[in-house]
């Protein structure tokens, strides 16, 4: 089985846990049923697709400042296909699935799967995705997709009205997002929810692409890609099939987009230094600071404390929090490095602090700033730092001087905890030049 996750968002709905970087499904909120280890939406995904096929290849089609979060997350167990830029979702996947064609070698008959990367569900639902697979390989139908059968007529979700109540049945037509009363129509009609998952064979999807898209192969399309106009799948694809089926999808499904519904699913009530009294009534706490939260008589609230901020919110308040967070344009002060994790504790006129963990075995990028001085404090660990090919042991209690213009970088034999300090007049994420790492004296 070969799926694509489509990996997005901006993350803003579950501010202040999420952010431009770290989006909704890499929030470590539920837990691994056997470990009982914290673990994100993404990583639930992943094991549940191994459990249901060991062997599936999965993608992950994503922007660049998630490429690390992934990384840290699911390491090289999944590879990853970037836009240079963001689209819609028909230039993306046209992007990932000539990814897996041009680069991969995946052949044209081979059946591509396509699903969100953050969906709530319970293993039926990866099942039915191996079914939509196994039919579209055996030519059923161009395109099968997976359709949720409704709980309530929500405005949120686009219909799929299929032409029979069958297990299998043709797809009549689309309703994109409509009001409550137009949904109540369709639901009686038997209309099931757009989950946005869908099968169909490689060949097939670059045949669409090419007679919509000028390009030759996955490198002239990424060359292409900015100039690429922006349409979803559902109008460039779905609307205008006509060998089209639909399986419905009836176990757990949750759209876990905002604090609200996100507090139905956490594996507990509170995380991190949290307190609440015995008042306290249906009350979710997450708190990512080093400092304890204290709740007394809070009655159906969500508070959430992290680096980039703090949210005291009503629970059904919660679901429109976005403007404000857009109002407020919060820069993201936390971060999932491939590495390690990376959140900033203090910002000045001219200084940064941050509090960097590096996990055992990795390094940073061989790098240099021509803006701004570092100093690194080693507070745990053992590793090593270059400084201009020079190398250097250190342990807890180490200081290390870095003027701008140096090359450096630091190695981690143990999980190193450090404090950075940036000093300059104009600190800035672009000051940075990364070399060839010089290590063969290490």
């Amino acid at each position: 089985m070969n799926i694509i996750l489509l990996s997005g968002g901006s993350g803003q709905r579950l501010w202040p846990l999420s952010n431009s970087i770290r989006s909704k499904q890499f929030i470590k909120l539920l837990k691994n049923d056997k470990t009982q280890e914290y673990q994100s939406m993404v990583q639930r995904v992943y094991s549940q697709i191994k459990m249901v096929d060991t062997r599936a290849k999965i993608m992950v089609a994503t922007s660049q400042s998630q490429v690390s979060m992934i990384r840290n997350q699911l390491g090289d167990q999944v590879s990853v296909c970037v836009e240079p830029c963001r689209k819609d979702t028909f230039p993306a996947i046209v992007l990932a699935v000539s990814k897996l064609h041009y680069e991969k070698k995946l052949n044209v008959n081979e059946v591509v799967v396509i699903c969100p990367v953050d969906p709530y569900v319970d293993i039926s639902y990866f099942e039915i995705i191996k079914t939509l697979g196994e039919l579209t390989a055996k030519e059923y139908a161009n395109i099968f997709l997976m359709g949720i059968e409704p709980s309530y007529p929500s405005e949120k979700y686009g219909y799929i009205i299929p032409t029979s109540g069958d297990e299998i049945s043709d797809v009549r037509e689309y309703k994109e997002k409509p009001n409550v009363e137009d949904a109540k129509k369709y639901i009686s009609d038997g209309a099931l929810w757009n989950a946005g998952v869908f099968a169909f064979k490689v060949g097939y999807l670059l045949d669409v692409a090419h007679k919509m898209l000028d390009f030759i192969d996955y490198e002239d399309l990424i060359n292409k890609y900015a100039t690429l106009p922006k349409i979803s799948f559902d109008y460039a694809v779905l609307e205008k099939e006509t060998r089209i089926k639909v399986i419905p999808y009836s176990g757990k499904w949750k759209d876990v987009g905002t604090w609200n519904t996100m507090a139905e699913v956490m594996a507990d009530k509170t995380k991190g230094n949290v307190m609440l009294d015995n008042s306290c009534d249906n009350t979710n706490v997450v708190n990512e600071l080093d400092i304890p939260i204290l709740c007394m008589g809070c009655k159906n609230m969500v508070i959430a404390a992290s680096s980039d901020g703090i949210l005291v919110a009503d629970k059904e308040k919660s679901s429109y929090m976005k403007p404000y967070v857009e109002k407020m344009n919060p820069e993201a002060m936390y971060a999932e490095k491939s590495w390690g994790i990376y959140n900033v504790i203090d910002v000045q006129d001219t200084c940064m602090t941050i509090k960097v963990l590096l996990n055992a075995g990795h390094k940073m990028k061989y790098h240099r700033h021509l803006h701004r001085d570092e100093v690194w404090t080693i507070v745990s660990g053992i590793g090593t730092v270059i400084l201009d090919n020079k190398p250097m042991k250190v342990t807890a209690g180490y200081v290390v001087k870095i003027p701008q213009g140096c090359k450096h970088t630091i190695i981690a034999d143990t999980t190193l905890s450090i404090i950075e300090v940036q000093i300059g007049k104009d600190i800035d994420v672009n000051d940075k030049e990364v070399f060839s790492s010089v290590l063969e004296h290490v």
